[in-house]
């Protein structure tokens, strides 16, 4: 269940596995990965960043290789553009070390940089040192996804749109999938919900802990391209939970800079200023939405000058990118980040999964899921073991 990349993953690989086998893939939308599955940056992870021994650091680092290979296989572009993690001041130094001694424990291959070869790699970035990963690529992920859902239908595999699941509950001999169009019975389900994950979890008896808050992010687009030749990165401030202004060269040359960072009060839609009431209850009735809100509110108006102006996040990049000027950025497309936070307020650091019986679902899937797809595929397959032949009863029509 569910249409975004994760969800396509899963399915192939179960038909990977076990050839023959009845796989059903339904999708609430009229149109598959319509949501944080084209909504991104389009960046190919390394695997740096993660906490050693985190799920995150062994399926990021899994899946981007696994990444590449499909990529090949279905023909989808791809390029190892290499990152640059920026060090602007000496204050930066000894994140910068950590950095790399993190790379090194999760096995990522980086290079340390002074200033000449950074120079070298990226000609109008600022800064003092750097890392460089050249295994970090980009990839279209919409194209992937497409791709995906190809190959999924060659292998036998059937796709539902327009077909919410509405919850689950485990049968003498698997589980039941109750959704708009009825119920339908099967071996095993996995549940690849996004940014509906908690709801579909809650319905179907599950802790309600942790809760999606959804984040909106919005990105800029670079007005001279040329600027910048792959990604270049700040070094993450260890305090704060997302990775902070960075500019990304994208597959089709263009270069986008973002993304912000500031909670969301409707998960599918993507103006600004939206608001679902549903969504914006579900997010203001949960306890760890205030504690979060209060352990972040010293970084919340920064966060909201940056959305509301392209000037002042121009003005952060440029820490990065010197020659960048006030007017060289400006608005482009945003994405929503299903961040689960739960009840204290903490936000889930790792992939979160849940389930029993013949029912798995995960609950907690930002970056870097596009690019662990593959292996969460894998991990998922792995957990369920093998699944029962036949077909899956009173299928909703396609």
């Amino acid at each position: 269940m569910g249409g975004g990349i994760v969800g396509l993953a899963v399915a192939r690989e179960a038909l990977i596995r076990q050839p023959g086998l009845s796989v059903l893939l339904l999708e609430a939308e009229d149109l598959l990965a319509g949501h944080q599955s084209s909504h991104n940056s389009g960046v190919i992870h390394a695997g740096i960043y993660y906490k050693p021994g985190s799920l995150k650091a062994k399926l990021c680092r899994e899946g981007s290789q696994l990444l590449y290979e499909t990529c090949a296989e279905l023909g989808v572009p791809t390029d190892r553009i290499g990152k640059l993690i920026v060090a602007t001041s000496a204050d930066e130094l000894p994140a910068l070390d950590r950095l790399e001694q993190r790379a090194q424990a999760n096995g990522i291959l980086v290079d340390r940089l002074e200033p000449a070869g950074l120079r070298e790699l990226e000609p109008y970035a600022g800064g003092i040192a750097a890392l460089h990963s050249p295994d970090t690529g980009i990839v279209d992920y919409g194209l992937l996804c497409k791709e995906l859902a190809g190959d999924l239908r060659a292998r036998g595999g059937v796709v539902v749109t327009g077909c919410a699941a509405e919850r689950i509950s485990n049968s003498a001999d698997g589980a039941i999938v109750h959704h708009r169009q009825g119920e339908t019975r099967a071996g095993a389900v996995i549940a690849c919900a996004g940014l509906q994950s908690d709801r579909l979890a809650e319905a179907s008896g599950e802790s309600a802990d942790p809760r999606i808050v959804p984040f909106r992010g919005a990105y800029f687009e670079l007005r001279r391209p040329e600027l910048v030749r792959g990604l270049i990165y700040p070094v993450p401030d260890p305090s704060l939970p997302f990775l902070g202004v960075h500019l990304t060269r994208r597959i089709g040359g263009d270069v986008v800079v973002g993304p912000t960072a500031i909670p969301a009060l409707a998960r599918g839609n993507y103006r600004p200023a939206a608001v679902n009431l549903a969504d914006a209850a579900s997010t203001l009735a949960w306890p760890g939405s205030y504690r979060m809100a209060w352990r972040w509110r010293k970084h919340a108006r920064r966060e909201l000058g940056w959305a509301l102006s392209a000037r002042s996040y121009a003005k952060e990049a440029k820490r990065l990118v010197p020659q960048l000027k006030p007017d060289d950025l400006e608005p482009s497309f945003a994405g929503l980040r299903a961040q689960a936070v739960d009840r204290s307020g903490e936000l889930a650091d790792d992939f979160v999964f849940s389930g029993h019986g013949r029912v798995l679902q995960l609950r907690n899937a930002p970056s870097p899921a596009a690019t662990a797809s593959l292996a969460i595929a894998r991990y998922c397959c792995d957990r369920l073991g093998a699944i029962p032949a036949g077909e899956p009863s009173t299928s909703p029509a396609a």
